[in-house]
C-alpha cells in the first residue's frame, strides 16, 4: 500500500473525528454520525479513544472521562448519553432515566484505557479512571452472572452493539425474515417490560431476556485480561489476580457452553439453548484468545475464507450468506461493518493469520475509499448505506499499526 494512501486515510480519519467532536458541562465527546447519531454511544466512545490515541492522547482520555461520568451507582456504565436533546432522533425510547439509556453496551474500556497508557505512559490518567473500570467490570461479573456461571448475560439486543442481528430472533420471537420496524417494535416492547422492574438485571433476564452472547462475552474475557495487567501496573495485587481468574474462568465456560462443531454459539435461558445463527460472532472468540489454534485455523478455512459463509472479495459480511437471515442490505443482517472487520482482524494478528488479516484490513479500505465513512456496506456490492460520516471508520487507523 502506498505511503501517500495511508496518509490520507488517517488525515480524513482525523477530520471526521474533530468534525464529530462536541463539548457540554465540560466534557468532550465525539458523535458517531451527527445526522443519525447525535449521542454519545459507550462503545463507540472505545473506538473513539483508541483512534485519538494515535493522534492525541488527551482528547482520547477526554472521550473516556465524557463516557465515565454518567456512571452509575451499581457500576453500570450507560450505552447512551443525551447529552443534548435532538427530537425526532432516537427520542421515543422509554429508558426510565433522565438524560441516559439503563442498559450497556460491550465493555471496551479496559482495552481503551490500555492503548492510550501504552501511547503515553501516563499512569496517573490510569489511577484516575480505574475506579470506573473496577466497578464497572464487578457490576458485570456480578449482576450479569446472578446465577455463578461465570458466563455473563444481556438483557437486551441493544447491549450487544448489534440491535436486530439474527443471532437474537430466537429469543425475541422473530422469524428469520422479518423487517426492521418489526424488530424494533419488539425491542420496544422489552424495554418497557424491564423498565416495569427498573432494569434489575438478573430478575429482567430471568423473566424476558436472558442470552450469553459470544461477542459480549469474548470482549469481557479480553478486557478482564486487560484490567488485571492495569491493575497489577497500580500494584493492586489482588484486583489484578481476581479479574485474570475470572477471565480464566468465564473461557472455560465458555468453551463448555458454547463451543459445539466448532463452532462457539451464543445461548440463552437457564440451561444455554444454543442460538445457532452463523454471524459473525463465530469469529470473535479469536479476539480474546478463547480459541485452540487448530479451531482458529477452522474458522478461518471453512467460514472465513469460504464464499459460501463469510468469504468473497469484500469481506466480512455479519451474516453468513448461508443463513436463512442473510441479507446484504439488512442492517446488522449482512452488511459489512468496520468495527466487526476490526475484531476479526485483531483475532486474526492473536493467531499468525497474517495474510488473512491484511485482506480484511485491504478490503476495509476498499469500502471506505468506495463509499466514504459510513454506517455499514452492502456485502455483495460494497455500497456505503446507513448514516454518513459514521466514525467506526476510523478503525482503519488502528490497523495500520499491525501489517502493511
Amino acid at each position: 500500500m502506498e505511503k501517500l494512501q495511508i496518509k490520507k486515510l488517517k488525515e480524513d480519519s482525523y477530520k471526521l473525528l474533530l468534525a464529530n467532536r462536541r463539548e457540554k458541562d465540560g466534557f468532550q465527546y465525539t458523535l458517531p454520525s451527527p445526522t443519525s447519531y447525535p449521542y454519545q454511544w459507550f462503545w463507540d466512545s472505545c473506538f473513539h479513544a483508541i483512534v485519538l490515541s494515535h493522534f492525541s492522547c488527551e482528547d482520547a482520555k477526554n472521550e473516556l472521562r465524557s463516557l465515565v461520568s454518567k456512571q452509575f451507582g451499581n457500576g453500570l456504565i450507560p450505552h447512551m448519553i443525551y447529552w443534548r436533546t435532538v427530537k425526532g432522533v432516537i427520542d421515543e425510547i422509554p429508558w426510565g432515566k433522565d438524560g441516559t439509556s439503563s442498559i450497556t453496551q460491550p465493555p471496551m474500556l479496559a482495552y481503551a484505557v490500555w492503548q492510550i497508557f501504552e501511547k503515553d505512559k501516563d499512569i496517573a490518567f490510569v489511577k484516575e479512571i480505574y475506579s470506573n473500570l473496577y466497578h464497572f467490570y464487578r457490576y458485570l461479573l456480578n449482576e450479569r452472572d446472578p446465577h455463578k456461571h461465570n458466563i455473563v448475560g444481556i438483557i437486551n439486543p441493544d447491549e450487544s452493539g448489534e440491535d436486530n442481528s439474527p443471532r437474537f430472533d430466537g429469543p425475541m420471537g422473530l422469524p428469520p425474515q422479518h423487517t426492521l420496524k418489526e424488530n424494533f417494535a419488539k425491542r420496544v416492547e422489552l424495554i418497557k417490560k424491564n423498565k416495569t422492574c427498573d432494569f434489575d438485571a438478573p430478575f429482567c433476564m430471568k423473566e424476558f431476556f436472558w442470552v450469553k452472547d459470544v461477542p459480549f462475552n469474548s470482549i469481557l474475557v479480553k478486557n478482564l485480561k486487560i484490567l488485571s495487567q492495569i491493575a497489577d501496573k497500580l500494584d493492586l495485587k489482588e484486583d489484578a489476580l481476581y479479574f485474570l481468574e475470572k477471565s480464566i474462568k468465564i473461557t472455560e465456560v465458555m468453551r463448555d457452553k458454547m463451543l459445539e462443531d466448532d463452532i462457539f454459539w451464543s445461548v440463552y435461558k437457564e440451561d444455554h439453548k444454543k442460538i445457532r445463527v452463523k454471524t459473525w460472532a463465530i469469529f470473535s472468540p479469536m479476539f480474546a484468545e478463547v480459541c485452540t489454534k487448530d479451531e482458529a485455523n477452522i474458522l478461518v478455512k471453512n467460514y472465513l475464507e469460504n464464499p459460501d459463509e463469510f468469504g468473497g472479495k469484500l469481506t466480512t459480511p455479519t451474516v453468513a450468506r448461508s443463513d436463512p437471515s442473510y441479507d446484504p442490505k439488512g442492517f446488522w443482517r449482512g452488511p459489512i461493518w468496520i468495527a466487526t472487520n476490526w475484531f476479526i482482524y485483531k483475532g486474526l494478528l492473536n493467531y499468525g493469520f497474517l495474510d488473512e488479516a491484511k485482506k480484511i484490513k485491504e478490503s476495509s479500505i476498499e469500502l471506505i475509499e468506495k463509499s466514504g465513512f459510513r454506517e455499514q456496506f452492502n456485502s455483495d456490492t460494497g455500497e456505503g448505506m446507513g448514516a454518513e460520516n459514521f466514525t467506526w471508520g476510523t478503525l482503519i487507523v488502528d490497523m495500520f499499526e499491525n501489517v502493511e
